[in-house]
């Protein structure tokens, strides 16, 4: 149970915050994949595959994390208790797990088209280079985005096996908004970077940061409006649209970048925001 308990919390199944992020903009691809060929069997079997393969890599790529910065995580208030940085468990251990949890990955994987096999091999530069980048940039939110969102490509890949300029506005869509939610993220361990010397958005916009998470939920706005102009109506669609708007103005008017509770809850309220996108455009 010792080794369960560590494997949880080296992969954090027990906060799904994290995989579902990183699940919902597969559901966004496919929902609009679905939205132009309706093959409801093909859509359904496809949301299991990818909730699935985004808990597995979720997983591996939060081992990966732990290890790259096993030696900042101890000098962070928030991270220093994480099974590595503790001295839980070992590195190579660690890449046991990161090497299994890929290989089932792989499994569902292939389960696609070649050209979602393609651009989903070809994604594992983005998600094992991404923790290096606090190190050398203050945009590795921006990297996390283009990372995190790559799955809505895929999905809509394996639905049509093409890439078109809708699923292009999309995907910028998310990409945005994953900027403005892991800022309000970031602002939780500002302090703590700072000292130790790590980057982020978070720090390079800390005097005007609610300015900057505003203008990217924005950005948001205008890339789902403009893929989405032609439905905007009075329907569930718009009636959705809109809740999901709100929903990020809600965090803007309640963002505090002192106070980090609420920095984590505002965060967390971004699961909200996807599933709600989610129904919204399955209802085009």
């Amino acid at each position: 149970m010792s080794h369960l308990k560590i494997f949880i919390e080296l992969t954090r199944l027990n906060k799904p915050i994290g995989f579902m992020l990183l699940f919902w903009p597969c559901s966004w691809g496919l929902a609009l994949g679905y939205s132009f060929n309706q093959d409801f069997g093909q859509f359904f079997y496809y949301l299991i595959l990818f909730f699935f393969g985004s808990v597995l890599m979720r997983s591996a790529g939060c081992i990966v994390n732990d290890i790259v910065d096993k030696d900042f995580d101890k000098k962070v208030f928030r991270t220093k208790k994480r099974p590595i940085a503790a001295g839980k468990i070992s590195i190579r251990n660690s890449f046991v797990y990161v090497f299994i949890l890929c290989a089932l990955a792989f499994l569902i994987l292939i389960q696609f088209n070649l050209l979602t096999i393609f651009l989903g091999v070809s994604s594992m530069f983005l998600a094992f280079s991404y923790p290096f980048m606090k190190r050398f940039t203050y945009w590795p939110q921006l990297f996390l985005g283009l990372t995190f969102n790559w799955g809505a490509i895929m999905a809509w890949t394996a639905m049509n096996n093409n890439i078109s300029y809708e699923i292009i506005l999309l995907y910028l869509a998310a990409i945005f908004w994953t900027l403005g939610y892991d800022t309000i993220y970031g602002a939780q361990d500002m302090a703590d970077d700072e000292i130790i010397g790590l980057k982020s958005t978070s720090i390079k916009f800390k005097k005007n940061i609610k300015l900057f998470v505003s203008t990217s939920y924005f950005i948001t706005f205008i890339m789902l409006t403009i893929l989405f102009f032609e439905k905007i109506n009075i329907n569930m669609f718009s009636i959705l649209m809109m809740l999901f708007i709100l929903s990020l103005i809600f965090q803007i008017i309640n963002f505090k970048k002192n106070n980090p509770k609420k920095c984590l809850k505002l965060f967390k309220l971004n699961n909200y925001s996807g599933f709600i996108l989610f129904l919204s455009i399955l209802n085009t």
